[in-house]
C-alpha cells in the first residue's frame, strides 16, 4: 500500500513537470519553424553565391563576386536587408514564445510588436513596391515566398488567434520605432560608405536625402498608425474573450 502511494505521488509528480501542449505553444512554434526556414534558406543562397552579381544600377546592392571573395560582401549586404531583420525578429521572439508562452516582459511586449509592425511592413512594401513584375525561379521562388509572404500572414494570423493580449500601449508603441529606425540609420550610414543602399527608396545617391527622409518618416508615420490599429484590435479582442468567459 505505502509503496503503491509513493508510486501515485512520483507519477503525479513527473505529469506535473511535463510541459504540456497547448495551441498557443504549437502556434508559436510553427510561426518560429516557417520564420526560420525562411531566414536560413535565404542566408544559404546569399553565401553560396547562388545569385549572380547585378551591376545594372550601382547604387543598389548586389554587385559582389560569386565565390569566396565575395562571400563578405554578400554577407554583408544580406543583414542589411530590412526584410532579413524583420523575419529574424519574427524567428527569435515566436522561439522565445514557443519555449515558453507565458512568457512576458517590457522588452518581450516590445519585441513581440516589432514582428507584427516590421513583417507586415516588409510584406506590404515587397509586394506593393518591389515585387510586382519581378520573377522568382528555383530556391529564390521558395526564400522569396516564405519571407515576403507566407511568414507575414502566419504571423499576424498567430496574433490574431493567441495573442498575446492585451501587450500594447502608447509607451510599447514608441519603443518598437526604435529597432526600425536604428535600422534606417544603419542602411544609410553603411551605403554612404559603399556607395550601394538596399532598396531604392533608399537610394541617396539617386532620390537625394530629403527625399529617402521623406519615405522615411512616410513609413513611420504608417507603422504608428498601424500600431495603434493593432492596439485597437487587441481591445476588442480582448473584451471579446473576457465576455465569452463571463457567459
Amino acid at each position: 500500500m505505502a509503496g503503491g502511494g509513493l508510486d501515485s505521488v512520483s507519477m503525479s509528480k513527473s505529469a506535473s513537470q511535463t510541459p504540456s501542449i497547448t495551441l498557443p505553444k504549437v502556434l508559436f512554434g510553427i510561426n518560429a519553424l516557417v520564420a526560420w526556414c525562411g531566414v536560413l534558406l535565404s542566408f544559404t543562397l546569399n553565401a553560396s553565391g547562388y545569385y549572380p552579381p547585378d551591376t545594372s544600377t550601382p547604387t543598389l546592392f548586389g554587385d559582389n563576386p560569386v565565390g569566396i571573395d565575395g562571400l563578405v560582401g554578400r554577407l554583408l549586404d544580406w543583414i542589411t536587408y530590412f526584410t532579413i531583420l524583420s523575419n529574424v525578429i519574427v524567428a527569435i521572439v515566436m522561439t522565445l514564445l514557443f519555449l515558453r508562452p507565458d512568457r512576458d516582459s517590457k522588452l518581450m511586449r516590445v519585441l513581440r510588436l516589432d514582428t507584427l509592425l516590421m513583417i507586415i511592413i516588409t510584406g506590404v512594401i515587397y509586394n506593393l513596391l518591389l515585387g510586382p513584375g519581378v520573377s522568382h525561379q528555383g530556391w529564390d521562388f521558395f526564400s522569396n515566398g516564405l519571407q515576403h509572404v507566407i511568414t507575414p500572414i502566419l504571423t499576424v494570423l498567430v496574433w490574431l488567434i493567441v495573442g498575446p493580449r492585451r501587450w500594447i500601449n502608447l509607451k510599447v508603441i514608441a519603443l518598437s520605432l526604435i529597432i526600425p529606425i536604428l535600422w534606417a540609420v544603419f542602411a544609410l550610414v553603411r551605403g554612404a560608405i559603399i556607395g550601394a543602399y538596399p532598396y531604392s527608396f533608399l537610394d541617396v545617391a539617386t532620390k537625394g536625402l530629403t527625399s529617402v527622409l521623406a519615405f522615411i518618416g512616410v513609413i513611420m508615420v504608417v507603422a504608428i498608425i498601424l500600431a495603434l490599429v493593432l492596439m485597437g484590435i487587441d481591445a476588442v479582442i480582448s473584451a471579446w474573450t473576457r465576455r465569452a468567459k463571463r457567459s
